[in-house]
Parts: C-alpha cells; sequence; structure tokens
C-alpha cells in the first residue's frame, strides 16, 4: 500500500485513503478558437479528468465527510472571478507578439488572495482556476487568513531575452490593476514556476511607480521580492524545507510507517526527486541534510541516478552550468530526456514530485515503486 503525501495542508482534507492524485498531460488538438481563448482542448473516453476536474473530483471526496448542503459545495467549488487578456509586446528583432495572461481568484471569503504566477507555455485558464482551488484549500485547513489565487502568462521564459520579460511583466502588473486583480488587501501575487524575485521586484516597482502615491502599503502588492525590497529571509527554500518538514512529520507515526513498510524516522530513507527548480532543489538538499539519500533527480531533459546518493549542491552547480544533469560525474547511471520520467519508477521509499502536475497518472501509476510520495506544490 502506497501512501501520497501532499507538502500542503489539502491532504488533510482530501486523503481519506491511499491515492495517486495526477493524469497524464492531454494533448489533444485544440481548434484555433480554443486556442486562441486559452481554454484546453476536448477529451476523449480514453483520458483522465483534466486537472480542474481532478480538484473537483477530490473536493467532493473529501465532501462525504462534511455535513454541508451541496449549494454550499457548489460556492466552493466554484471560482469567483477570472481574468483573461492578451496583449502585445515589440520583441528585440522587431516582431510583435500577442501574449496571453491570465489571474484566478477562486474565493474572496478572507482576503487578500493569494497565488502565485507561473511563466509557462502550457497555461491556461483551467489550469489557474485548478491551482486558485488549491490555494484556497490549502489556506483554510490551517486557517491562514488568504483566499485561493493564481496566475499565469503563456510564454517559455528560456526564449525570451530579460528586457523582454521585463516589459511581459510590467505589463501584465498594469491589466491586473486595470481590472481589480493585483494589490495589497486585494490579491497578492508571488512566485511561482518560471518566476521568481526578480519577476517580483518588477512587479512591486511597476505598482508602486503608477499606484502607489495613493496606497501607502504598496510595498505589499507581492511576496517573494528580494531582500533589498522588503522580501522575508528563508522564503525562497521554505517550500522544499516544507516537503522535509511534512515528511518527517509523517515518519514519525509508528503505526503509519507499519503499515506502509517503513522503519519509522526519516534518516536512512531513499529519495527521487521528480524537479530540480527551487522546490525540488531545496527539497533534495533538505532531505539529505536530515539524513535521507537523494538517489535519484529527474528533469525535464534528462535524470541522473546513484544508488549511494547524488551530491546535490554538486548537482545543482553542474546543472546551472550546463542546463542539464547529464554528464554529471557523481551519477552511476543517466536517462536521456525520452527517458528521464522512468527514473520515477525506480524502487526507492520517498518520491517527491516537484514540478508542473500530472506528473503521475494512469499510465505510471502503477509502477511507481515508492512506497511514500510527498509531493510539493
Amino acid at each position: 500500500m502506497r501512501r501520497h503525501l501532499f507538502a500542503t495542508p489539502l491532504a488533510l482534507a482530501v486523503q481519506t485513503g491511499p491515492f495517486v492524485l495526477g493524469a497524464r498531460p492531454l494533448r489533444p488538438i485544440r481548434s484555433p478558437v480554443a486556442a486562441a481563448r486559452g481554454l484546453s482542448g476536448g477529451t476523449t473516453p480514453d483520458d483522465e479528468p483534466r486537472f480542474l476536474e481532478m480538484v473537483k473530483l477530490n473536493l467532493e471526496k473529501a465532501a462525504k465527510h462534511t455535513d454541508l448542503s451541496p449549494g454550499i459545495l457548489n460556492q466552493i467549488m466554484a471560482c469567483n472571478s477570472v481574468l483573461r487578456v492578451s496583449f502585445p509586446i515589440e520583441r528585440d528583432n522587431g516582431a510583435i507578439e500577442v501574449i496571453r495572461a491570465y489571474r484566478a481568484q477562486h474565493s474572496h471569503h478572507r482576503t487578500p488572495c493569494k497565488g502565485g504566477i507561473r511563466y509557462a507555455e502550457a497555461v491556461d485558464l483551467q489550469e489557474v482556476e485548478a491551482l486558485a482551488s488549491l490555494m484556497t484549500f490549502k489556506c483554510a485547513v490551517v486557517n491562514v487568513p488568504f483566499g485561493g489565487a493564481k496566475g499565469g502568462i503563456a510564454i517559455d521564459p528560456r526564449k525570451y531575452s530579460t528586457r523582454e520579460l521585463e516589459k511581459i511583466t510590467r505589463r501584465y502588473t498594469v491589466e491586473l490593476h486595470k481590472h481589480g486583480f493585483i494589490g495589497p488587501g486585494i490579491d497578492v501575487p508571488a512566485p511561482d514556476m518560471g518566476t521568481g524575485a526578480r519577476e517580483m521586484s518588477w512587479i512591486v516597482d511597476t505598482y508602486r511607480m503608477l499606484f502607489g502615491q495613493t496606497d501607502v502599503n504598496a510595498w505589499a502588492c507581492v511576496t517573494g521580492k528580494p531582500l533589498s525590497m522588503g522580501g522575508v529571509a528563508g522564503r525562497t527554500e521554505a517550500t522544499g524545507l516544507g516537503i522535509v518538514y511534512c515528511t518527517r512529520a509523517y515518519l514519525e507515526d509508528e503505526q503509519e510507517c507499519k503499515r506502509q513498510g517503513l522503519t519509522p524516522g526519516i534518516k536512512g530513507k531513499t529519495v527521487i526527486v521528480q524537479g530540480f527548480g527551487n522546490v525540488g532543489y531545496f527539497a533534495a538538499k533538505f532531505f539529505t541534510e536530515f539524513g535521507c539519500k537523494v538517489i535519484g533527480v529527474v528533469e525535464y531533459n534528462g535524470a541522473v541516478f546513484n544508488p549511494d546518493g547524488l551530491n546535490i549542491d554538486k548537482l545543482k552547480e553542474y546543472h546551472q552550468k550546463h542546463g542539464s544533469l547529464l554528464g554529471f560525474s557523481g551519477a552511476a547511471r543517466e536517462l536521456p530526456q525520452s527517458q528521464a520520467v522512468e527514473l520515477m519508477e525506480e524502487k526507492c521509499d520517498i518520491l517527491v514530485p516537484a514540478a508542473t502536475e500530472q506528473a503521475i497518472h494512469k499510465g505510471n501509476a502503477h509502477r511507481i515503486k515508492a512506497k511514500l510520495i510527498c509531493e510539493g506544490q
């Protein structure tokens, strides 16, 4: 029996039994109209539900353990406000490109709304709605007084210069404010996949320049800022460290460990991490510091494995220099891009999906050998 442990409090609400949340990325052909509107394409009977439908299904599963009326549950499931905008930018080569961007505010039952902004080509309306919903549930379970929100821009940031990314980010900030989707006490974004302190600094600078004269709290329009602009020390590594804390807490429960065939305690456990960005790197780093052995790391363009453990700091240094894990001298085995995800199926104690959603799906779930899955969001 395998247990799927989230590094987020949503687990407390939806995990009434062992399950694996995820679905393979759907690849239907989208109509030009659907693509222009930022909508996911249709599915076939063989496809698993889309991400947003997965969130609703798990909420329905949790709802069976409450006495909430159907009307209240429908309100909880509904996303209160959604913004979809398109705007042009001039590329460095003089070409004009239309950018699609989104922001969803799932719930205003507590304000401000809170949630990250991601830059990724796959971003669309249903994804930000799903992620905003999860933010509401995570905050509510631990009584953090925020509503859930999420935003994104449908670009691959690696294909844009720093100047272009700054133009896109600043224009996005203006659009958010124009439609009431940013501001202290209203909606406070944060970094997510493809964004970081740099993008947050552009957002807060734009907000302060244009609107700060009427808002004494303008600096608080985003979190995840650089320390020099009022950011909080420890924020960068917080999610990865949170994964480790959640896992450690779970492994201190002797009854649960016995049920899963694990020895109590985190020390000595073998770990495979999928994703080596901010969340995955710090999770791997802290798992190592807590006495675990990180035997595998999976990235989109390759994976590395060493049964004796990988040196995470050296691997990160190599990855930053070469843009790939492949060729790292500390690896006993490596898998090319076409086979990288197969390393998730290697035997280990703990598997950490720490990249985009839908890494575990009906096509590979039955091959996952990890005894514990701890997901970082």
